[in-house]
């Protein structure tokens, strides 16, 4: 028998996926390489299923948040190179024996991770430098530089396979000039740290609308993100959505007084008002902030509001004048409504939307 979820799934578009990757991909020179964010589910997109698109497609890096990311991912047979850019201190068994590599912020992660090659006589285990230009999350600071120069001149038991920083401003024109003073101060710091090394490690610096927004400064490889995802930096540029969130219609209800959901916020009008539950809510990433009607889904082609409160597994369409039955199909977000629109509605970014997506909701993926 189907449960109520069963009902529900993430479409995961390869051809979409594609032509973005391909989009960006054109922005850059052939010797580029291209790496491809896959951290956090994929931004919910289903990391497995997405990083195994990528690998196909010929992404030459991935890169996820957290070890135990990684791990998933070599546990289901993705080989290309994978960063993990949170690699703390817990983990690093797992790191050496997945063959992941890790970002090194500062020097205790970088000793700690020495002491656990020394133990197996392991040599020139690949790590990449974060340097802080300006984010003041996780990095090396100019002035730690000269101790990161002399460690890594007496511990041979790693090697830098790549330098890199983050921007934190990147697809806001209005703040261009701090982007360029930490593109600029980036490339200070990878010049000195490369000079001390004795050859030359990766640099990388742009993300998603870097690439879009300051190609020239592509250097060594670049970080795909939420731009393979279907979402530009710049205006009039539109990529191709790859997640759309679809269910099917449970049941409709014909309804000529009362009201509907908790708290008794959906209202029946005068005239009668027709409702479907669909079977998502917040527990799918549905936020709260989207009901009462502040929100409305596809159905058959037709745009139905929300009415009532979200629900923890469950929500209700106004489908009034809409015509559906139980079974239809719901698009949720997709290409109508996109992603940004429900972002725009809740104050917030496509990232957050799609993060929230959670791993109940099966993901398919579409090849053609």
């Amino acid at each position: 028998m189907l449960g109520e979820n069963d009902f529900s799934r993430l479409e995961l578009s390869l051809p979409a996926a594609r032509r973005n990757y391909r989009y960006f991909r054109g922005l850059l020179r052939p010797s580029t390489k291209l790496l491809v964010l896959v951290k956090a589910n994929a931004y919910g997109h289903g990391a497995v299923e997405f990083a195994s698109m990528m690998q196909a497609e010929g992404a030459d890096y991935l890169a996820v948040a957290m070890p135990l990311e990684g791990v998933e991912l070599r546990r289901a047979g993705v080989s290309i190179p994978v960063l993990v850019l949170t690699a703390g201190t817990d983990f690093f068994p797992e790191i050496i024996d997945y063959k992941l590599e890790p970002g090194i912020p500062n020097l205790y992660t970088l000793g700690a991770l020495c002491e656990e090659l020394d133990s197996r006589g392991i040599k020139d285990f690949p790590i990449h430098i974060k340097l802080d230009t300006g984010m003041h999350r996780l990095g090396f600071v100019p002035e730690e530089l000269p101790a990161l120069k002399e460690f890594l001149k007496t511990h041979p038991q790693v090697k830098v396979r790549s330098i890199y920083s983050h921007l934190a401003v990147a697809e806001d024109p209005g703040q261009d000039e701090f982007t360029l003073g930490q593109i600029h101060l980036f490339e200070q710091g990878a010049r000195d740290l490369t000079g001390s090394l004795g050859y030359k490690p990766m640099w990388h610096v742009l993300n998603s609308a870097g690439i879009e927004r300051f190609p020239q400064y592509q250097h060594d490889m670049v970080r795909l993100g939420i731009g393979i995802y279907g979402i530009s930096a710049l205006p009039g540029v539109q990529l191709s959505a790859v997640a759309s969130l679809k269910v099917k219609v449970l049941q409709i209800k014909s309804l000529k007084e009362g009201t509907i959901g908790y708290g008794r916020h959906g209202k029946v009008s005068p005239e009668g008002t027709r409702i479907a539950t669909i079977p998502v809510g917040y527990a799918d990433g549905i936020n709260r902030h989207l009901g009462c009607g502040h929100a409305s889904f596809s159905v058959n082609g037709h745009r139905a509001p929300t009415i009532g409160n979200i629900c923890m597994d469950m929500c209700m369409l106004d489908v009034t004048g809409i015509p559906c039955e139980a079974g239809d199909t719901v698009t949720v977000f997709g290409n109508d409504p996109t992603v940004s629109e429900l972002a725009d509605i809740l104050g917030t970014i496509p990232y957050e939307i799609l993060t929230s997506v959670p791993r109940r909701i099966e993901r398919i993926i579409i090849r053609k």
